[in-house]
C-alpha cells in the first residue's frame, strides 16, 4: 500500500516586502516537496479576507501544513482562517513584510524566504497560544502576537500602503513620532485574573510574544505556550514621560515594567471597557483593525502547532541578525525623533 503524501498549501501575498515572496514561490515549493509534502500555492488577491478564506478552505480540506508568506497582516489572516476549526493543520510562516514582529519572536529569518522555509525541514514545532478577541457585537477575531488600543494604535492604519512598501519601517517611525505629542488618556475598567483596574490610561497592550513594532523587549518574560497574556497599561500621556518609557524599552533594560507609569500584569483572560469615553477605543490585532471596545480577550493555550526555530529561541547566546539590530537602532531613533518634535511643540 502506497503511503499517502502529506499536503502543504503555501498562501502568499505577492506585494509584501517589495514583491520579495513573488520571486521565490517556485523555490519555496521545491523545498516543501523535498521535505515530503505535496505542495501547492495560492496567491492572495485584493478581495477582502483572501488569505483567511483560503486558509479556512485548506483547513476544512485537511491539509497537513499551511505556510503563510507575507507580512504580519497576511499571517494574522491565515491564523483567523485556521483558529476557529476543531481540527487544525500545522502552521509555518515566511516573513516578507515591514515589521515581521511575530517572526522576530520566533527567530525565523526575515527577508529571506528560502532560509525561512528551511525551518520547516528542521521539524521543530511548538504548540503556541492564540489570542481570541470578542467585541460587544459578539464577533470574534484571533491574533498571535499583540492586541492594542489607545494612542499610537492608529499607526498601522494611518501609514499608506505604498509608503509601507517603499520605506518599510521608516514610514512607521516617522508617523509614530508625529502622533506621539497627541496622546491622551481615557478612563477604562479592566478585569483580569488578579482583580480589576479602574483608571486613566493612554494605551494598552495585550501581548503573546515579546516583540512589538521593532521593540523586542516590550514584554521581556512573554512565553509562546504558557496560556498567559502580558497586559501592559500605560498610565501617562505626558510627552516626556512617554519618551522616557520608549527609551527604556528601546535599550532592552526591561526597567519599563516597574515604572510607576506602567501596570504589568499576567492573565489568561482580560476584559476592557471604556468608562464614559466620548471617543471610540479602536482595537488593533496584529496590526489589523479588530473592532471597538468593550472587548474580551481569551488565551487559547497551545491552540496551533507551529514550526519554530527552537535552536535560536532556546539559545542563550542569540543576539539577532543584522536586520534585527538595524530595526532596534530604528527604535532608538523613534525615541530621539519624538524628543525632537516635543521641543518644537
Amino acid at each position: 500500500m502506497v503511503k499517502k503524501r502529506k499536503r502543504a498549501r503555501l498562501i502568499y501575498n505577492p506585494s509584501s516586502g517589495q514583491e520579495l515572496m513573488k520571486k521565490n514561490v517556485a523555490d519555496v515549493l521545491d523545498r516543501l516537496e523535498a521535505f515530503g509534502y505535496e505542495a501547492s500555492a495560492f496567491q492572495t488577491t485584493p478581495q477582502e479576507h483572501s488569505a483567511q478564506n483560503e486558509a479556512s478552505r485548506a483547513t476544512q480540506e485537511e491539509f497537513d501544513l499551511i505556510v503563510a508568506a507575507g507580512g504580519d497582516g497576511t499571517i494574522n489572516e491565515v491564523v483567523n482562517g485556521i483558529a476557529p476549526h476543531k481540527k487544525r493543520p500545522k502552521l509555518a510562516i515566511i516573513p516578507a513584510g515591514t515589521t515581521n514582529d511575530f517572526a522576530r519572536a520566533l527567530k525565523i529569518p526575515r527577508n529571506n524566504p528560502l532560509a525561512a522555509a528551511e525551518i520547516i525541514g528542521k521539524k521543530q514545532t511548538l504548540q503556541i497560544d492564540v489570542g481570541k478577541a470578542t467585541t460587544s457585537d459578539d464577533k470574534s477575531k484571533y491574533f498571535i502576537n499583540i492586541a492594542a488600543g489607545g494612542a499610537l494604535t492608529e499607526l498601522t492604519y494611518s501609514v499608506p500602503s505604498n509608503l509601507k512598501t517603499t520605506f518599510g519601517y521608516l514610514a512607521y517611525l516617522s508617523k509614530g513620532a508625529e502622533l506621539l505629542p497627541r496622546v491622551k488618556k481615557e478612563d477604562v475598567r479592566i478585569y483580569h485574573d488578579h482583580g480589576t483596574f479602574e483608571g486613566k490610561i493612554s494605551m494598552f497592550f495585550v501581548a503573546l510574544t515579546n516583540s512589538v513594532g521593532g521593540f523586542e523587549k516590550i514584554a521581556p518574560d512573554a512565553k509562546l505556550d504558557d496560556g498567559l497574556f502580558t497586559l501592559i497599561l500605560v498610565k501617562t500621556d505626558k510627552l516626556f514621560e512617554l519618551i522616557a518609557l520608549l527609551a527604556m524599552v528601546a535599550n532592552g533594560s526591561g526597567k519599563h515594567i516597574t515604572d510607576p507609569n506602567v501596570e504589568y500584569i499576567k492573565s489568561s483572560s482580560i476584559e476592557i471597557e471604556p468608562v464614559a469615553n466620548k471617543n471610540e477605543t479602536l482595537i488593533n490585532l496584529d496590526g489589523e483593525f479588530g473592532g471597538k471596545a468593550p472587548v474580551k480577550f481569551d488565551n487559547l493555550k497551545n491552540h496551533i502547532q507551529m514550526f519554530v526555530n527552537l535552536d535560536e529561541i532556546n539559545g542563550a547566546n542569540y543576539i539577532g541578525e543584522e536586520d534585527s539590530l538595524a530595526l532596534e537602532a530604528m527604535a532608538h531613533k523613534f525615541a530621539q525623533e519624538a524628543g525632537r518634535i516635543s521641543t518644537e511643540e
